[in-house]
């Protein structure tokens, strides 16, 4: 299923009024919400999914894991799309949409081969319109976890919604 697809059916849930809220594993005394949905792949370390501080929802680097098993895509383009799926299926969960990414940071391995793979997802995710692309960081470093080629970091605006959880 491509990512607009996937977003659509997120955001057509969240416009029905879905009562499923999404409650946060751990709310600090400063009011940062940590969340990790138990109906995403497990984390593989001493880390979160997601966190919200005010009206800024942080995703971390996004690996292309499949949320049924937890195991990794095929190398090359199959893995880069998961990594970005999985950060915009994050963003739906919590009441964003694509629009709302405000930052992305990529991590890959090999400039070369990866850049474009990139480049070609984000077209995907938020069309042919240069304009409508938000800043992105993309870096090259030698080595990520368990050997993989890409991580895909978000941070988006919540809009000012009030909500004391986010939908799910």
């Amino acid at each position: 299923m491509q990512i607009k697809q996937l977003l659509a059916a997120g955001l057509l849930l969240r416009g029905l009024g879905a009562d499923a809220k999404l409650e946060p594993n751990y709310t600090s005394p400063a009011g940062v919400k940590i969340f990790n949905p138990g109906n995403f792949f497990n984390v593989t370390g001493p880390w979160s999914l997601m966190s919200q501080a005010g009206d800024t929802l942080y995703i971390a680097g996004m690996r292309g894991i499949y949320r049924s098993n937890s195991t990794l895509a095929p190398v090359g383009m199959p893995r880069v799309h998961q990594a970005f799926q999985n950060m915009a299926e994050l963003a739906a969960m919590a009441g964003a949409d694509i629009t709302s990414c405000v930052r992305v940071v990529v991590y890959v391995t090999d400039m070369y081969r990866y850049r474009p793979m990139c480049n070609q997802v984000q077209i995907e995710l938020w069309g042919d319109d240069p304009n409508k692309y938000p800043p992105r960081t993309i870096i090259e470093v030698d080595r990520l976890n368990e050997d993989d080629i890409v991580e895909v970091e978000g941070t988006f605006w919540l809009g000012g919604l009030e909500r004391d959880t986010m939908p799910n």
